[in-house]
């Protein structure tokens, strides 16, 4: 089955064809860890588990590359302000590496609650400062780059197709953002290394042919993929935010240094809105997967709420909202509950092949999500059949509907009146077992009998 994806780069879905079939090379963009991540960020890192896993499930072997930024981006994306780590080590009082190092294993256990499968390679940015400095010094050879007192910049006029990934506009989010600094020879200029200020000591520091500072934030992105992937390789993504700005500079300073074409497939995923707007921690709008579990959710209630949204589609959020998604898992996993046990049967083919070729163009999850809801409903098919709906679907949706703990969705009442109506049935006693089967079904209970014996669902 072709995969067709919607390249950011050329505005238009197109066939996937990899490199070096069938391995594939994946870049994501990683967290900054100067704090906890919140939902939004985790509606991009869902996606982009869902493109891996749906790369997999058709045969593609994928080489998955994640940075962690923990030095480099500055609290404006003008090059201007703070390091988040140093505001971040400020804020709680504890150094930056420390900071770094709880708020990194923070993300991982929320990708974990999550189901996120990890990457193959996971690349901490302190970690990859040789190969940053390396970069730099390939871009000045061949004349991109000029020192201003605060640093190194690139000089995007000498990139002739600065702009591509945005259309051509890259430069105008930054105009406004930049005039405050009168050394930059053109607004969307941007830092690849930052010297430390000289009245100050920062705790990421490094020495350079250019003195003692630290990487600018965009540089970790190229040097790091490239390093793991090759100077070309196959698909990047991130969130729609970083189109403009990150991934255009991301483009330009690897471009500019290899002569290559840096990435041929860049997906990007839209925002988690509320009544705010974007979920954004610098708004303090951010949810994060803590306050979840404490309202009494699933993390696995939000992976099935990303799933109804296409992920180029904004998706909003709200408790209400969640709390439908929330009763929506839980159907399908007494649904599912329903079915296990069921003599194995191949799943309806019809079904499996509409499953996966939604989510073959362009990892459309909520018409597949919609076919897995019709083959459970079809009470016509074999019960293995639904159930291997269920495991194909779970390859790629995992949202725990395989999980062997039945979800406690029965009063105390109606699960005597369960057991009374099995054990009727068990002595032969059809009118008490078929009075106690309309009991149950009044409460909104299908109990059905079948060869492994009785069975239920909520209606």
């Amino acid at each position: 089955m072709t995969l067709r994806f919607f390249n950011t780069l050329s505005r238009r879905k197109e066939d996937f064809q990899p490199l070096d079939p069938p391995k594939v090379g994946l870049y994501t963009c990683g967290p900054t860890v100067y704090g906890r991540q919140h939902l939004g960020n985790y509606r991009t890192y869902i996606f982009e588990d869902l493109l891996k896993r749906v790369l997999a499930l058709n045969g593609f072997k994928v080489r998955h590359v994640m940075n962690i930024t923990d030095v480099g981006h500055l609290t404006s994306q003008a090059d201007e302000g703070e390091d988040k780590m140093e505001v971040g080590s400020r804020r709680e009082g504890k150094s930056a590496w420390d900071i770094a190092r709880i708020y990194t294993d923070a993300f991982l256990a929320d990708c974990r609650a999550l189901r996120i499968l990890p990457p193959d390679i996971l690349c901490r940015a302190t970690e990859h400062i040789p190969e940053q400095v390396a970069l730099i010094e390939r871009l000045h050879r061949k004349g991109f780059l000029y020192g201003t007192s605060d640093g190194l910049y690139y000089d995007t006029r000498r990139f002739k197709d600065y702009g591509k990934l945005a259309g051509g506009h890259a430069a105008a989010p930054a105009r406004a953002r930049v005039e405050s600094n009168p050394e930059k020879r053109n607004p969307s200029d941007f830092a690849v290394w930052k010297f430390s200020p000289k009245d100050v000591k920062r705790q990421m520091e490094w020495p350079s042919p250019w003195g003692i500072g630290f990487p600018g934030w965009h540089i970790e992105c190229s040097a790091m993929s490239m390093k793991y992937l090759g100077e070309s390789f196959d698909i990047h993504c991130g969130g729609i935010d970083h189109i403009p700005i990150h991934h255009t500079n991301e483009i330009a300073q690897s471009e500019g240094a290899t002569g290559k074409p840096f990435v041929k497939y860049w997906l990007h995923g839209e925002f988690l809105i509320t009544d705010a707007g974007k979920m954004a921690k610098s708004t303090g709008g951010g949810v994060n997967v803590e306050e979840l579990e404490a309202r009494g959710f699933s993390p696995l209630d939000f992976r099935y709420h990303v799933l109804t949204a296409h992920y180029r589609r904004q998706l909003e959020f709200t408790w209400e909202f969640l709390e439908a998604s929330k009763t929506a898992r839980r159907r399908l996993r007494e649904m599912t509950a329903f079915l296990q046990g069921s003599p194995e049967k191949p799943a309806c083919a019809d079904f499996a092949e509409a499953f996966k070729s939604h989510l073959a163009d362009d990892l459309n999850a909520p018409e597949a999500l919609a076919v897995l809801w019709e083959c459970l409903r079809r009470e016509d098919l074999p019960p293995g059949s639904r159930l291997k709906m269920v495991e194909l679907a779970e390859q790629v949706f995992d949202l725990g509907l395989l999980d062997a703990d039945r979800p406690a969705e029965i009063d105390d009442e109606t699960a005597e009146l369960i057991r009374r109506r099995a054990e009727a049935r068990a002595q032969r006693d059809f009118a008490l077992s078929d009075k106690l089967r309309q009991s149950l079904l009044a409460r909104g209970v299908v109990v059905e009998d079948t060869r492994e014996g009785q069975k239920w669902r909520k209606k």
